[in-house]
């Protein structure tokens, strides 16, 4: 089963698959940008260049996306497949930089899957001062420096995606405590 943590920074995807990684060592959890050895080059050229083009950021996620799914999601559709983020973190910060053809995006993000989009998501949802004080605790990203109200801009179009494209979901309000959260995503996973 192929399952995407899907979020804005800060809200708490990387905290629970910590905690994720504790209880269930049979389960593979990989992440986007970043799953495989070439998807971490393209990790550090997104999150670590100035990318003037939004296009080129775009193919640069696109390109790791149909990488991680050859190398780690397809050969491990027997398994439970953990990922940090997906194509609807995709698609709704191309939306986000004014890229308008999202019909499009979504052909480019069914091409980069080969057709296989998660069988369920867990998205955390989250507000602006969770994310301000939050943010006080870290380096910010390139992604991180676009700020606050941007970031809210991409959490209402991965909402509006998950409920268009009728993907089986669960929403989680990041701002309640992690073992509250960590139950909830238990029992919607693992039905604990």
């Amino acid at each position: 089963m192929y399952i995407l943590f899907e979020g804005v920074d800060t809200c708490g995807k990387s905290t629970q698959i910590e905690l994720l990684k504790k209880s269930y060592k049979n389960v593979i959890f990989t992440k986007e940008p970043g799953g495989t050895k070439t998807g971490e080059k393209i990790r550090e050229i997104i999150l670590n260049t100035n990318v003037k083009s939004k296009r080129a950021e775009l193919f640069l996620f696109l390109a790791d996306r149909a990488e991680h799914f050859k190398e780690v999601i397809e050969p491990n559709q027997n398994k439970i497949v953990i990922s940090d983020r997906g194509f609807i973190s995709g698609i709704a910060y191309s939306l986000a930089n004014e890229n308008r053809y999202k019909d499009f995006l979504i052909k480019l993000n069914r091409f980069a899957l080969e057709d296989h989009f998660p069988q369920k998501t867990v998205f955390f949802k989250t507000d602006y001062e969770t994310i301000k004080n939050r943010m006080k605790n870290k380096k910010e990203d390139m992604i991180e420096k676009r700020g606050i109200e941007y970031l809210l801009k991409v959490q209402n179009i991965m909402e509006e995606l998950l409920n268009e494209l009728n993907l089986e979901h669960i929403v989680i309000d990041a701002k309640k405590n992690k073992e509250e959260i960590n139950s909830i995503i238990k029992g919607y996973i693992f039905n604990d």
